[in-house]
């Protein structure tokens, strides 16, 4: 139903920023909660920051203070503006949507309602994030 094409990855120094963006296309207008999520090898997938169809947002603990997420709605495009980046951050980068309302809480490492295997999340092919010291 919606394709999305992160980009903005790089590579950047302790206390630098970077913002990523996420090209959705496909959209026909349904609600959808927005998120970006991050992975690192031996670790699950865990939610970063999420986007509520009625605006409000949700972020991880560890990066709270420091990333926004946002849209632009004319251009079809989710962004998280990453500030103050830790070597912790390094990780690969995924935008998703899911269709419906964010859950209020995160669960599983997610805010999305969970799919049970019904191909209603929409993943991006990832960007990847670099922060050196």
């Amino acid at each position: 139903q919606v394709q999305l094409v992160e980009s903005g990855g790089g590579s950047v120094q302790s206390g630098g920023s970077l913002r990523l963006s996420c090209a959705a296309s496909g959209s026909t207008g349904f609600t959808y909660c927005m998120g970006w999520f991050r992975q690192v090898p031996g670790k699950e997938r865990e939610g970063v920051a999420a986007l509520d169809s009625d605006g409000s947002t949700r972020y991880a603990e560890s990066v709270k203070g420091r990333f926004t997420i946002s849209q632009d709605n004319a251009e079809n495009t989710l962004y998280l503006q990453m500030n103050s980046l830790k070597p912790e951050d390094r990780a690969m980068y995924y935008c998703a949507a899911a269709l419906g309302r964010c859950l209020t809480q995160s669960h599983g490492g997610s805010w999305f309602i969970p799919s049970f295997g019904v191909p209603k999340h929409h993943w991006g092919q990832g960007t990847q994030v670099t922060v050196s010291s």
